[in-house]
């Protein structure tokens, strides 16, 4: 039986794509880089395999661009962003969840930091 609190648990627009956190996040990153600006993406950081997404891949479609060491990943029908990974799986990588595809009750106990970047890659908050 699921004991995950309902609050651990979102999924993309649609829901052909669902994620269970291990845990309530304590941070999140607002970035202004290129991509992370048009995906208006509120990344939280878990060590890689502690999340559990249902739905990928096959419901999903990646994007992989500049050094080419992560796949961002969206839903293949309603296009959401729903996380991105490493492209090559080490021990202690971390990856990113979008929040945004949780109820916004959890964002309310987040510290969400600003992140630059698209210039100094320093926090400006």
């Amino acid at each position: 039986m699921d004991q995950t609190p309902a609050s651990l648990q979102g999924s993309c627009h649609c829901g052909a794509v669902r994620i269970t956190l291990p845990s309530a996040p304590e941070k999140a990153t607002d970035c202004n880089c290129s991509i992370c600006r048009r995906l208006a993406g509120l990344w939280a950081y878990y060590e890689f395999g502690t999340v559990l997404v249902e739905g990928h891949p096959e419901n999903t479609a990646e994007y992989i661009w500049g050094d080419r060491s992560l796949r961002t990943v969206r839903c293949k029908t309603c296009g959401v962003a729903t996380h991105w990974e490493p492209l090559e799986h080490q021990p202690g990588q971390k990856h990113g969840v979008n929040l945004r595809n949780f109820d916004p009750k959890l964002l309310l106990s987040v510290q969400v930091r600003k992140f630059d970047g698209a210039d100094t890659w320093t926090f400006i908050d």
